[in-house]
């Protein structure tokens, strides 16, 4: 009933730029909050990103001036631009969501399937 897709990832040279997209789909009355994630091999998955609806975006340490997380609300969409890209950053990106369904009314969270990251000269 909810679906959500990340777009964007890809190989890029240290200091260079990629600009995550996740769209969610289906019976949807509201989304919040949204934010991204990211997974290493051999790593926890941390939180990289955070975005109320309404409220300030909220950063890890280790991203803080170099990405930044938007959201379309009108679309049910949330992008991550990343700069200033370092190889450990490499990772498994994924978009998640606390959704409201029309049906129920009821929130959970929701997981996107994940786009690439690598990070390589």
């Amino acid at each position: 009933q909810v679906q959500l897709v990340e777009s964007g990832g890809g190989l890029v040279q240290p200091g260079g730029s990629l600009r995550l997209s996740c769209a969610a789909s289906g019976s949807i009355l509201s989304i919040n909050p949204m934010g991204w994630y990211r997974q290493a091999p051999g790593k926890q998955r941390e939180l990289v990103a955070a975005i109320p609806k309404g409220g300030s975006p909220n950063y890890a340490d280790s991203v803080k001036g170099r990405f930044t997380i938007s959201r379309d609300n009108a679309k049910n969409s949330m992008y991550l631009q990343m700069s200033g890209l370092k190889p450990e950053d490499t990772a498994v990106y994924y978009c998640n969501a606390v959704v409201q369904v029309i049906i129920t009314r009821t929130s959970r969270p929701y997981w996107g399937q994940g786009t690439q990251v690598t990070v390589s000269s």
